[in-house]
């Protein structure tokens, strides 16, 4: 079993910025792949990035290219989202999930543990 716990989220204007993280508790949080996923009110949940276990390939959905950057610190078993000029549309819960996968990675069926989430809002 692996224990997701995500924090960081909050209210903050749009073309500001936070930072996401996800600590990790349970089984080696380094043989994971790690992602982050987000669901608006209305909407399926969708993939917003991804990164290896070793943390040397990343992945990111078109929407948040350029401006959303993901890390992790295995040292710390944590999983960070850096999000920068932040839109309105960005405004969603964001969880965050582990894989034992190496490919699929913006897929929910190909993770195998997931956080509660953590409300990200973003206003005009």
């Amino acid at each position: 079993q692996v224990q997701l716990v995500e924090s960081g989220g909050e209210l903050v204007q749009a073309g500001g910025s936070l930072r996401l993280s996800c600590a990790a508790s349970g089984r080696t949080f380094s043989a994971y792949r790690m992602g982050w996923f987000r669901q608006a009110p209305g909407k399926e949940r969708e993939a917003v990035a991804a990164i290896s276990w070793s943390g040397d390939r990343t992945y990111y959905a078109d929407s948040v290219k350029g401006r959303f950057t993901i890390s992790r610190d295995n040292a710390k078993n944590t999983v960070y989202l850096q999000m920068n000029s932040l839109k309105p549309d960005d405004t969603a819960v964001y969880y965050c999930a582990a894989s034992q996968l190496s490919e699929a990675w913006g897929y929910s069926y190909a993770y195998d543990y997931w956080g509660q989430g953590t409300q990200v809002t973003v206003s005009s």
